[in-house]
């Protein structure tokens, strides 16, 4: 797994080339299911609509996927793909909806309308920065909790669950670019009785250091 970007929530954004109507439409996706369940949507609020073309990207198994419907080919689809791969977004769907207007707007007209539909959706959705964290546990006692939390200050650290039991258990977990860090820390603070255990890793949102 990697660090990758995607959009934050769903966004539509409507432009006019030339009389045409451009509505670009974006959301994030998990999976193909959920990508071609997004299209399909689009499509069937836009069943008058004269083309709905659409791309996505999905991180897992590198899935690529895109359709002109109708457009001339490479002038539509390719694009609209173009603008996930070149703004570094994955596991995100684009559909661009056109309604024609009555004027043709030749190869690059087409080109440059659906890239900015898309570019604009795109950027109406906002980004989601997707980081790589250690899952780990630990327990101590309840005199080292007290000392324990300053720790966590400063540091990007997503604190999933504190059970108060015999002892003071806590699930966490660390950007794994810190974790090293965060561990020598507490080794320090707890003088080596306190020690993290791995658990596992995941991809979570880029969480800013604790303040």
């Amino acid at each position: 797994m990697n660090a990758y970007v995607t959009l934050s929530g769903e966004a539509s954004v409507s432009l006019e080339v030339k009389k045409s109507e451009f509505i670009g439409h974006a959301a994030p996706v998990r999976s193909e299911e959920e990508a071609r369940d997004f299209i399909a949507k689009i499509r069937k609020k836009h069943a008058d609509a004269r083309h709905n073309v659409y791309a996505y990207l999905l991180a897992e198994n590198q899935i690529m996927r895109y359709s002109d419907d109708g457009e001339p080919q490479g002038t539509a689809g390719l694009p609209v793909l173009g603008v996930l791969r070149k703004g570094g977004i994955t596991d995100a769907v684009i559909v661009v909806t056109r309604y024609f207007g009555g004027i043709l707007l030749g190869t690059g007209g087409l080109v440059r309308a659906y890239s900015e539909a898309a570019r604009a959706a795109a950027e109406a959705a906002g980004r989601a920065s997707f980081v790589l964290y250690d899952e780990c546990s630990l327990s101590m006692s309840y005199s080292f909790y007290p000392r324990f939390l300053p720790l966590l200050k400063g540091l990007p650290i997503i604190v999933d669950q504190t059970d108060f039991g015999a002892d003071v258990s806590v699930r966490l977990a660390v950007r794994s670019d810190v974790y090293t860090r965060f561990g020598e820390l507490l080794a320090k603070a707890g003088a080596g009785s306190v020690l993290l255990h791995k658990t596992g890793v995941r991809l979570d949102a880029e969480n800013p250091a604790s303040e």
